[in-house]
C-alpha cells in the first residue's frame, strides 16, 4: 500500500503540472485544432497515468477523474467549450480542480423550458447535508455482518447489497472530494447524485439523477454534436435518438477502460452490453413519448418502480458481473483492512504518546 500511495502522489503531481501547461497554452494558442494538437500529449498521458495504480480506492477514482472526465473536458477546452472555456476566465487555482475533479459549480437557476437542463431541484442546493451521507454510510455498515456470513445469505440479496454499496461508495467519495474543494476554494458546488432510487423513468435516472458530472460532460462532447449531424439526416424530431444512444456507447467504452484499469483483465464487453441495452431502452422511451405527444403517461407510482426495477435487474445481470470480474470484491476487502490497520496503528501511536506525556 505504501508503494501505491507514492505512485498516487507521483500521478497527481504530473496531473497538476500537465494542467498548468494546458492553462498556459490557452493564453498563446487559439482555440481549435491547433490547441487540440498542443494539449494532445497531455490527453495521451492521462490515459497512461492510471496504469501506475492498482487499487480501487485510489486507482479507480483517479482513472475516472483524469482518463474520462478530465480528458473530455480538455477536448472541449481545445475548442473553447465546456466548463473550462475562456468565457469563464478561470484562474489557475480554479482551472486545475475544475479540470480534473468531478465538480460542477452552482449557477443561478436557468429556464426550465430548456429540455437539456437537469431538474431545477438540483440547482437549488449545494452539496447535500452530512446527515444524508451519514445515513447512507450507516446502511453500508449494517451490511457488514451479512458480508461476513454471506454463505448463509441468498446470493441475490448479497448482490443487491453490493449494488447499494457501489452506489453509496461512489456518491460519498465524490461528495468528500466536493466538500474538500468547497472548503479550499469557497465555491458552491452541485451534488453529483440526485437520489436515483426515486427515478420515475430511465430517462429521468440517466439524465437527471445518476452521476450528473458525466451527464454534463457527455452533453456538449457527444450528445449535441451527434444531434446536430443527425438532424440533417432524419430531422430535428428524431435526432435525439441517435444522439442519446451515442452517449451510452461512449459511456460503455469508458467503463470498459476503467474496469481494465481496476482489474487489468481482458475486457469481456459485458458492461458494454449493459449500457447499449439501456441506450436502446432510453431511445425507445424517448420515441414513445414523442409518438404519444402527452396523450398517455404512466402514473409515477407505476413508472418509478418499473424503471428502478429494470435498472436493478439489468445491473445484477450485466453490470455487477463485469465489476466482480475485475476482482473488485477482493481488492475492496484488502483495501478496507489496510485502512483499518492504519487507523489502529495511528491510534496506538497517539495513545502511547498521550500516556508518555501524562507520566512526565
Amino acid at each position: 500500500m505504501e508503494g501505491e500511495i507514492s505512485n498516487f502522489m507521483m500521478v497527481w503531481t504530473l496531473v497538476v503540472t500537465s494542467l498548468t501547461y494546458c492553462h498556459t497554452v490557452s493564453k498563446f494558442v487559439p482555440s481549435g485544432t491547433k490547441r487540440l494538437l498542443a494539449i494532445s500529449p497531455v490527453i495521451v498521458l492521462f490515459f497512461i497515468l492510471p496504469l501506475n495504480l492498482t487499487t480501487i480506492s485510489l486507482g479507480g477514482l483517479t482513472s475516472f477523474f483524469i482518463a474520462w472526465l478530465c480528458n473530455f473536458k480538455l477536448i472541449l477546452f481545445a475548442y473553447d467549450k465546456g466548463p473550462l472555456s475562456s468565457s469563464q476566465s478561470w484562474s489557475l487555482a480554479y482551472f486545475i480542480p475544475i479540470a480534473c475533479l468531478p465538480i460542477k459549480i452552482h449557477k443561478p437557476i436557468e429556464s426550465t423550458k430548456n429540455e437539456e437542463r437537469p431538474c431545477s431541484e438540483i440547482n437549488k442546493r449545494g452539496l447535500k447535508s452530512p446527515t444524508n451521507y451519514a445515513i447512507k454510510c450507516l446502511v453500508i455498515v449494517a451490511f457488514l455482518p451479512a458480508y461476513e456470513r454471506k454463505d448463509r445469505v441468498h446470493p441475490l440479496i448479497v448482490n443487491l447489497m453490493y449494488l447499494v454499496h457501489v452506489y453509496v461508495g461512489l456518491e460519498v467519495s465524490l461528495a468528500v472530494v466536493g466538500a474538500m474543494i468547497r472548503a479550499l476554494t469557497g465555491i458552491t458546488l452541485e451534488p453529483q447524485f440526485e437520489e436515483p432510487y426515486i427515478s420515475t423513468s430511465l430517462q429521468d435516472f440517466w439524465g437527471r439523477r445518476w452521476n450528473l458530472m458525466v451527464t454534463d460532460i457527455l452533453r456538449p462532447a457527444v450528445y449535441f454534436p451527434v444531434r446536430s449531424i443527425s438532424s440533417r439526416v432524419i430531422g430535428r424530431k428524431w435526432a435525439p435518438l441517435p444522439a442519446s444512444f451515442a452517449c451510452f456507447l461512449v459511456s460503455a467504452l469508458m467503463h470498459e477502460l476503467i474496469f481494465y484499469y481496476i482489474g487489468r483483465k481482458k475486457p469481456r464487453w459485458v458492461v458494454t452490453s449493459f449500457f447499449l441495452l439501456h441506450g436502446l431502452c432510453v431511445g425507445a422511451e424517448i420515441a414513445a413519448k414523442k409518438a404519444l405527444a402527452g396523450k398517455f403517461r404512466l402514473p409515477r407510482g407505476a413508472s418509478g418502480p418499473m424503471a428502478v426495477g429494470f435498472i436493478l435487474a439489468t445491473a445484477l445481470w450485466l453490470f455487477l458481473p463485469a465489476l466482480l470480474w475485475c476482482d473488485a470484491e477482493d481488492k475492496a476487502r484488502r483495501e478496507a483492512m489496510a485502512v483499518v490497520d492504519f487507523v489502529k496503528e495511528t491510534w496506538s501511536v497517539v495513545r502511547f504518546s498521550s500516556i508518555v506525556k501524562a507520566s512526565r
